[in-house]
């Protein structure tokens, strides 16, 4: 009887033993289902950056006001190129003449030098070349030139010829052209001469 008793609690244990092996099975979350919980990983998050908007402006053109910009250089009559040893030559227009408002020793005087016509006589006081060059002097009016050679040619050669519509204006003389002619007058005393080829005045 005690044998049978001691096999009946035997057996309940084991069955209890099982029982709560079992129960505690069940409780556990599946190995496999935890696993892939736990190695899932997080969505991967992406950011994009979008392209900052290509923009083109064009820089304002600048204009430089007419009062600020630079005006062309003013070229006077009264050039290098005229002046020699504190004198003036220049030719007329056609070259037919060379002229110059030259300053000598005693005096200064404006004349030009070539072929013009009519020609008063000859003075008798005059034994070298006359009527090749009419000048006005300091005092006393315009007058043909009796000379024994150049006086209104520069030192250097042949002058550059002073435009039509010219003027130029040294030590007391002032020199104007046309086209035909040369008009030289003393600043002071209003006397000159008119001078072309196939004209002349003196005054």
């Amino acid at each position: 009887m005690r044998s049978r008793l001691f096999s009946i609690a035997v057996a309940g244990c084991a069955a209890l033993v099982l029982a709560g092996c079992g129960s505690s099975t069940a409780d556990e979350p599946p190995a496999e289902t935890s696993a892939t919980a736990s190695s899932a990983a997080p969505p991967a998050t992406t950011t994009e950056q979008a392209a900052a908007p290509t923009t083109t402006s064009e820089l304002p053109q600048t204009t430089t006001p007419p009062e600020l910009t630079p005006s062309a250089p003013t070229t006077t009559l009264v050039d290098v190129e005229y002046e020699r040893n504190e004198s003036y030559y220049f030719a007329s227009p056609d070259g037919t003449f060379q002229c110059g408002i030259v300053r000598l020793p005693s005096r200064t005087e404006a004349g030009c030098e070539g072929v013009t016509d009519p020609v008063p006589p000859r003075p008798e006081s005059c034994v070298v070349n006359w009527g090749h060059g009419i000048r006005v002097q300091d005092t006393g009016p315009g007058e043909f030139v009796c000379s024994g050679g150049p006086v209104y040619l520069s030192p250097e050669g042949a002058s550059p010829a002073l435009p039509p519509g010219s003027t130029l204006s040294e030590l007391g003389y002032t020199c104007s052209t046309t086209a035909i002619d040369v008009t030289c007058t003393n600043d002071t005393t209003g006397h000159g001469f008119t001078v072309a080829s196939s004209s002349n005045e003196t005054f």
